[in-house]
């Protein structure tokens, strides 16, 4: 159950031309496949003063909850990380983690639990929410396989995708035609395996994420109701 609340952090959306992006909200339900446990998430994009945006993710799943909240801004094209915050609790022990992106001195400084995490900050690093969004760029621009430097604790991994193509799929706000996409890991490295699917006519909202576990246990969220920029998202007619 504590991955799968940890899944839900995949929840985003972001239009394909980084000048137009527009404001989001997204709800979405969760299920195990083998246990009887759902759950609730909620993402939104608004836009601040000064050129910034806000990234924010709210999720539930029976005692446990998480918040993740990113301010990011756009420059040429590149999105730069500003702010990262991240606080969780219930399943087990709580976690809360700060990171402040400083690219004036060109420096991540910040805590993980409570341990104190200072970087060296390159253009293109991403936090572990606003990679999410360049994904969404990468994709609803046409490219096949992407790759991010994210920061992850005191750390700096790779994440790897790639596009498997298109495919139409049903959601409780209708049938949508969506990006197929997904994590690419090594396989004598780990199991896991996650497939997303973006939809094509609502820039490129995440409208399903499946999850298979190292255990064989699989893990689904789907797409609720949505809007961009004010409009309730709305299938195809079938």
């Amino acid at each position: 159950m504590r991955r799968a609340l940890l899944l839900l952090l995949a929840l985003f959306t972001l239009p394909a031309v980084a000048a137009e992006l527009k404001p989001f909200e997204a709800s979405y339900t969760a299920d195990w496949k083998q246990l009887p446990v759902s759950g609730t998430a909620g993402r939104s994009l608004k836009q601040l003063d000064n050129g910034r945006w806000e990234l924010d993710f709210e999720a539930s799943m029976l005692v446990a909850s998480l918040s993740e909240v990113s301010t990011f801004r756009v420059e040429s094209n590149a999105f730069l990380p500003l702010t990262y915050r991240f606080s969780r609790s219930g399943l087990g022990k709580s976690k809360q983690v700060e990171f402040d992106f400083d690219w004036a001195q060109k420096q991540i400084i910040g805590n993980d639990r409570g341990n104190q995490v200072r970087l060296p900050l390159n253009r293109g690093m991403q936090d572990k929410s606003t990679y999410q969004l360049v994904l969404q760029h990468d994709v609803a621009d046409g490219k096949k396989s992407m790759s991010y430097q994210v920061i992850d604790g005191d750390e700096v991994e790779t994440y790897d995708f790639r596009v498997l193509g298109e495919e139409r799929v049903r959601t409780k706000a209708g049938l949508v035609d969506a990006i197929k996409v997904e994590r690419v890991r090594d396989p004598t490295q780990s199991s896991r395996k996650t497939v997303l699917w973006f939809a094509k006519d609502w820039d490129f909202l995440l409208v399903r994420l499946h999850q298979v576990e190292k255990d064989g246990k699989e893990y689904q969220i789907m797409l609720k109701e949505g809007s961009v920029n004010g409009k309730p998202v709305q299938g195809l007619p079938e």
